[in-house]
């Protein structure tokens, strides 16, 4: 039986980016798994996914001693497992198992780009991580990127020749659950006991996001179309579910101030099970700066939201204007407020992009579609 080896650079990736994907290949190919140590997580993975597990810890940044211990271990490991092929996610597990994949000399290194942090760079360090993006994809033999505008994007920053890129089904490096994601699961009962547990009455009209509360998901600038929104409409609650990263990525003091004391903006923290704040909330709102493809948007569409997003990779591919939700450009809190204010006050309009959502996700991301074509690329390769 063929070997493929998939690495993240933590175990969270593993086993939630790739929840599911990695049991369906074991049926058709021996799989193992490498990831960071994670405590028992790996362990976890390896009972969930019915596959070996390595632990390699990998850090999240420019860390060159440690970089190369990773390389050497990840190196070792090929030349002991002999894979056909590597496949990695993440930034820096592509960079070093591609690089050690070379070295050991496996026949198909694979890379899934799923957004790339350093468009957000500038000077020295945006110079630098160029120059890793380079080194990573002439390692590999294929890249995937998640979605169709950032495979355009790798083409403009000329990281890599068009013939090595390839878009697996219509994106997504897993598609989603459909079946799991559902809003038919909650009862009204649910909903309505949920709102009242956080303040939100029958009658409110509910947005929410979901992410780490960061700059670079929009949040100055959501935060900031909502305190005129909720001036106009005080029906309107701003439901905010993650966490702050304010060591990486910090919001402005004005930004958490209004989240701190508006009694109209709910912070639920970071949950396991984001399915019953969707189930309570009417539209999603996502002005992220840059993205992969993200499960959020996917996630709030199959639960039947309508959703505001920015105009970026992924989120203008999964959203279609009109259809299924609104897009907006990125960083511009007034089309965002404008935006916001359509669906406040066009319930009809509003109900007809919520209509058209879960479908819209039925039809292009169902997890098992994209699984069987990144199957059938895999023994595309072997056979």
């Amino acid at each position: 039986m063929y070997k493929i080896i998939r690495v993240t650079t933590i175990p969270k990736s593993l086993g939630g980016l790739l929840k599911g994907q990695l049991k369906f290949i074991s049926q058709y190919y021996e799989v193992l798994g490498i990831s960071g140590k994670g405590g028992d997580r790996l362990e976890r993975i390896s009972k969930e996914e019915g596959i070996k597990v390595i632990p390699v810890e990998m850090t999240r940044k420019i860390t060159p001693i440690q970089d190369l211990k990773a390389v050497y271990q990840l190196y070792k490991i090929f030349r002991k497992e002999r894979p056909d092929i590597v496949h990695s996610h993440t930034p820096k597990a592509g960079t070093l198992s591609m690089i050690a994949a070379k070295l050991a000399g496996v026949p198909h290194r694979l890379h899934t780009i799923a957004g790339l942090p350093l468009l957000e760079a500038r000077g020295s360090k945006r110079k630098l991580l160029d120059v890793v993006e380079k080194v990573t994809y002439r390692c590999a033999t294929m890249i995937y990127p998640n979605s169709f505008g950032l495979k355009d994007i790798i083409i403009q920053n000329k990281y890599t020749k068009k013939e090595k890129l390839k878009v697996i089904a219509n994106g997504s490096s897993n598609g989603i659950d459909t079946s799991f994601f559902d809003p038919a699961k909650y009862s009204n009962e649910e909903n309505l006991k949920l709102r009242k547990e956080l303040n939100i009455s029958s009658s409110d009209i509910v947005f929410i996001f979901l992410g780490r509360l960061v700059k670079d998901k929009g949040i100055n600038e959501l935060i900031v179309a909502f305190k005129e929104l909720n001036q106009e409409h005080s029906n309107c609650k701003l439901l905010l579910v993650g966490i702050f990263e304010n060591e990486l990525d910090p919001l402005l003091p004005e930004t958490n101030h209004e989240i701190e004391t508006n009694p109209n903006i709910i912070f639920a923290g970071w949950q396991n099970d984001v399915r019953p704040y969707f189930a309570i909330s009417d539209i999603l709102t996502f002005p992220s700066y840059r993205e992969g493809f993200p499960n959020v948007v996917m996630q709030a569409a199959s639960m039947g939201l309508a959703s505001i997003v920015t105009d970026i990779n992924g989120c203008n591919e999964i959203i279609r204007e009109g259809e299924n939700g609104l897009i907006v450009p990125v960083k511009d809190e007034r089309a965002l407020l404008e935006s916001l204010r359509r669906l406040v006050n066009d319930r009809e309009y509003r109900d007809s992009l919520a209509a058209n959502a879960r479908e819209s996700i039925v039809n292009r991301y169902k997890n098992d579609y994209v699984w069987n074509e990144l199957l059938k690329e895999y023994k595309s390769l072997t056979d």
